[in-house]
């Protein structure tokens, strides 16, 4: 039992400055993230940003559009969260950067779901009974109730990824305003003479039944029938001929060998082509003799298994030119002919060889088959050689009459193991086999597509433009070479695709979808003028797009005067036309979002271009980014941008494309309830973006430990400030009276110059890396300043006088003084990232319960006015030397707590003695320091022996028994009250 006589020690733990804040170690994101949500809501916090910006510097950023389908996923994730950090990163360096969000809402995709319901309800048979129109129209009709739902749910997931953007009005292009200005931009193109219509090989989805664009395909790997087939010459001694052979040397019929993975498109076929300069062999192939380039004889005999070939004689592809040939299928040239051009609209002969610098020497037999009506160099050659642009497949992908009778009908796949078959039965099959290539797909219903000639619209890419005469490509071309690419490498890629691409297939034949507003008169040809656009466009404006389905020509037509335009046919009567039913790419729609949006808002800068930024993933750059350059340079004369950012695309762990049917994809929704917003932008905010991102649940956890040491570290500063108090409104100090510090009083030598200092110099590096969209960079410094200049060294220091020193006391006051300004510093460098947990902070650090106040209406800290003393590297040099030298006798056995130790630390040139050694000794956590000159080691004294003092734990030598009966030091004493 304790004696009663035997006084207790005396407890200090109350005598402590302990830490207090409202600021919770467990972030609880998940709960507590929505209610920010809320108040930023509730108080118009993205109003009050650009009214509080009005007069600032602008920065105009464009959202491109994601599609109103489905709920968002990782991708869309990356997407937001960049964008987010380029918009708020602008609004806190003090620029005005409005974000109006948008969807792209018309499209296959959608009308495909629709049509899918309405066959499963049963509600597809009345949809067929009703008139075009009407069908179109109540097809439209559900497609837009379609994309208003998952619009609003994409609000919502977007909104709970904390994006700070202009939800209340975003651009949707289903809109009437936005489709009017569309069409408006249509009408600039066709002043400039860049829109045409033909008939054209095109790619063409026949799961969907329209045509595409080449940024609307996909390429994935396919395996199809490859087969070798032998064209029967149709004048033997021309052959002889143009090999230099006398006439009757060959004793039977040759043959022309081509090569084609689309057996489907040998019905259609009306020419050879071969490379004038390339040496061809007459030769003889296991008693066959055909003709076949010379540098791929051997191999194609090699793959056929010949076990005899002997060349009888080459001649150069230039000599072959004009022979004719005998097709497999069509027998009679004239008649056939005659089936595919019955008004003999064309003069070239079918069945001939022709020339072609296209043609190569890398695979199959360097004769190409030629079907101009299945294929891009096949239709280019077609016209050249004035042959009919002949097209036997119809929209559903069979077979019209025009091909062979055994093909009629037949869909197109199907047909090669038919065609194939035949081949093999008349002897005309050479060889075959299966071969796996990379192959176009629709981008949004992976189907495999096809070349096919249809009449289409089309904007001409190498066509001179009316303004001054150069062609899009050439403006294009010149144009990305004064873009800013992020990453650089985007620029070469982007004019390698602007180089190559077709013009620009614009049409499609579906009902949802902005309609291009083409007429046709009574003379069977198109009406598609600058002003009957313009006028069309007044009218979608003020009624949507769904009146070209109910309205009359002449009504849509109503503020259109014929006689006033000088691209009208003469005498034209508006009532006679009838309306094409043809709609718009979507691409071209939200091609054309920088005058929809940003120049119909008053968005745009008044000077060229209108936007700084577009961000989007790498695929843009065939996409969004290319055809939105191609509508303002055509429409405008200038691109409508000054920079592209672009980011990869996620794969799973293993570096394998995520999909739902492999079951490696994360759930956006799932991450967001179990990690938070602030978590996945910190994750997202780590990447290095600008390649694929690979991605795994323990990614996020990771970054989930990142975010709770920043966390810390704002809680402990925090927590040390609890009777700090501010200044009021209007004062320049940090403090109140009595507790502010005007820094640029600071000792060069105290800590917290040091740590004010290093502040500063973190402040512009991480300014710098937000206006360089390296996120990355900047959290990377965001992080290490947090966990190491602050919590492993300069709070770890201070801890002790924060807790223990009397809470008025100067030093104490001089440290608070720092930390309100770090903290106050980091919440505002962090918000761009870390919106909810930097406001939090921010709101704690004032006590602030108005739900008003936010840190998001603040900018960056201008550099706060200390200076340190240049010697302070040599301190951080001599302190980790000795904590080596601490570690060393720890791990030997002895001193194992450093306040048990003291120090003796080297200082040949006398600069540490401009510090204070009391500083020296808490930077080392040691009870106490001295110097000597004349050591190059710091040594560890063994202080156990001397008495400690029981508030602080400290050895510093003035420890001894107070009147209260406890061991204090002389500080210690002073901060309990006690002699």
């Amino acid at each position: 039992m304790t004696d009663p006589a035997t006084p207790s020690r005396p407890n200090y733990k109350k005598t402590l400055n302990l830490p207090r804040t409202s600021f919770g170690m467990k972030a609880n994101l998940v709960q507590n993230e929505p209610a920010s949500e809320k108040r930023w809501a509730k108080t118009r916090l993205y109003e009050r940003l650009l009214d509080a910006r009005r007069d600032a510097d602008p920065f105009v950023f464009h959202d491109g559009p994601p599609y109103a389908n489905g709920a968002i996923h990782l991708g869309h994730l990356l997407n937001k969260c960049l964008k987010d950090f380029v918009v708020r990163s602008n609004f806190m360096a003090g620029r005005r950067c409005p974000y109006i969000p948008g969807w792209d809402c018309h499209g296959l995709p959608i009308e495909h779901k629709v049509q899918t319901a309405a066959i499963e309800s049963g509600k597809m048979a009345k949809l067929e009974s009703l008139d075009p129109d009407a069908r179109r129209t109540a097809i439209r009709r559900d497609c837009r109730a379609y994309a208003e739902k998952f619009i609003r749910l994409q609000t919502g997931q977007m909104k709970r990824l904390l994006t700070l953007a202009d939800y209340e009005h975003p651009y949707l292009t289903m809109a009437p305003e936005y489709e009017a200005a569309t069409l408006e931009v249509f009408a600039e193109l066709v002043a400039q003479g860049l829109v045409y219509r033909r008939l054209k090989a095109v790619h063409w989805s026949v799961e969907n039944r329209t045509a595409l664009a080449e940024a609307e395909l996909e390429y994935h790997d396919r395996t199809d029938p490859s087969v070798f087939v032998e064209f029967d010459a149709a004048d033997a001694r021309a052959v002889e001929r143009a090999f230099g052979l006398g006439e009757g040397a060959l004793d039977r019929t040759p043959t022309f060998m081509i090569w084609t993975t689309t057996p489907w498109t040998l019905p259609a076929n009306l020419l050879i082509a071969v490379h004038p300069a390339h040496p061809y062999a007459l030769a003889e192939i296991d008693g066959t003799v055909t003709i076949i380039a010379e540098a791929l004889l051997s191999k194609v005999a090699r793959a056929a298994g010949a076990q005899a070939v002997r060349t009888l004689s080459i001649a150069p592809g230039e000599r072959l030119i004009g022979l004719r040939y005998r097709h497999p299928f069509h027998p009679d040239a004239d008649a056939h002919r005659a089936a595919i051009d019955p008004e003999n609209t064309t003069a070239g002969e079918i069945f001939r060889v022709v020339g072609a610098d296209y043609v190569t020497l890398d695979d199959g037999t360097g004769l190409v088959h030629t079907a101009p009506g299945h294929g891009h160099d096949d239709y280019q050659t077609g016209l050249r050689e004035h042959v009919p642009i002949h097209c036997p497949v119809r929209e559903d992908g069979t077979y019209d009459d025009t091909a062979p009778e055994f093909v009629r009908g037949m869909g197109i796949w199907e047909a090669n193991a038919v065609i194939a078959g035949a081949l093999r039965e008349s002897g005309r099959l050479f060889h075959e086999m299966e071969i796996t290539h990379s192959y176009p797909h629709d981008w949004r219903g992976r189907s495999p597509v096809i070349f096919r000639a249809t009449e289409q619209w089309f904007i001409g890419v190498d066509t001179p433009t009316a303004r001054d005469g150069r062609s899009l490509r050439e403006l294009a071309l010149d144009a990305v070479g004064s873009i800013e690419f992020v990453p650089d490498w985007g620029r070469n890629r982007m004019r390698g695709m602007l180089q190559t691409r077709p013009d620009w297939c614009l049409s499609r034949q579906r009902a949802w979808g902005l309609p291009i507003p083409a007429f046709m008169t009574p003379a069977g040809e198109p009406l598609l003028t600058a002003q009957s656009v313009r006028a069309v466009a007044r009218v979608v404006r003020e009624h949507g797009s769904d009146c070209w389905l109910t309205m009359s020509p002449a009504d849509l037509l109503a503020g259109y005067d014929p006689a006033a335009d000088p691209d009208a046919p003469r005498g034209l009567d508006t009532a006679t036309l009838t309306k094409m039913h043809d709609i718009f790419d979507v691409w071209f729609e939200s091609g054309s979002s920088w005058r929809a949006v940003m120049v119909e808002r008053g968005l745009a800068h008044p000077d060229p271009p209108p936007v700084d930024l577009y961000l989007e993933g790498s695929d843009q750059h065939r996409g969004w980014f290319q055809v939105s350059l191609l509508t303002g340079l055509g429409a405008a004369g200038c691109a409508p941008y000054r920079a592209l950012l672009t980011h990869g695309f996620m794969v799973d762990k293993d570096g394998k494309k995520m999909s739902k049917s492999l079951g490696n994809t994360l759930d956006v929704d799932d991450l967001l309830k179990r990690f938070g917003a602030d978590v996945a932008r910190w994750w997202v905010a780590s990447l290095n973006y600008e390649t694929d991102i690979k991605v795994d649940l323990t990614y996020f956890e990771t970054a989930g430990e990142a975010y709770r040491k920043i966390r810390n570290t704002l809680r402990f500063m925090l927590s040390n400030l609890d009777d700090f108090v501010p200044s009021p409104p209007g004062k320049d100090a940090s403090c109140g009276e009595g507790m502010c510090l005007n820094l640029s009083t600071l000792e060069p030598t105290a800590p917290e110059a040091w740590v004010l200092a290093r502040f500063n110099a973190l402040s512009r590096a991480v300014q710098d890396a937000y206006a360089r969209y390296d996120f990355r960079a900047a959290s990377t410094a965001l992080f290490n300043f947090c966990n190491e200049t602050l919590s492993a060294v300069y709070l770890a220091a201070v801890k002790d006088r924060l807790y223990c020193d009397e809470p008025g006391s100067a030093r104490r006051r001089r440290t608070q003084n720092a930390l309100w300004e770090l903290t106050d510093g980091l919440c505002r460098l962090l918000a761009p990232i870390l919106p909810h947990t930097a406001d939090e902070a921010w709101r704690a650090l004032r006590r602030s319960t108005d739900d008003d106040a936010t840190v998001h209406l603040t900018t960056y800290l201008p550099d706060l006015p200390v200076s340190a003393d240049d010697a302070w590297p040599d301190v951080m040099r001599v302190r980790e030397q000795a904590l080596a030298a601490l570690e060393r006798v720890r791990a030997t056995g002895g001193v194992e707590n450093p306040l048990d130790a003291g120090l003796t630390l080297p200082d040949p040139a006398g600069v540490l003695a401009r510090f204070n050694p009391v500083d020296l000794a808490d930077l080392c956590g040691v009870s106490r320091v001295s110097l000597d000159p004349n050591v190059t080691e710091p040594d560890v004294l063994d202080l156990r022996a001397e008495p400690r003092c029981e508030r602080s734990w400290k050895r510093d030598g003035t420890v001894r028994e107070r009147a209260d009966g406890g061991m204090l030091s002389d500080r210690d004493a002073r901060a309990v009250g006690v002699a």
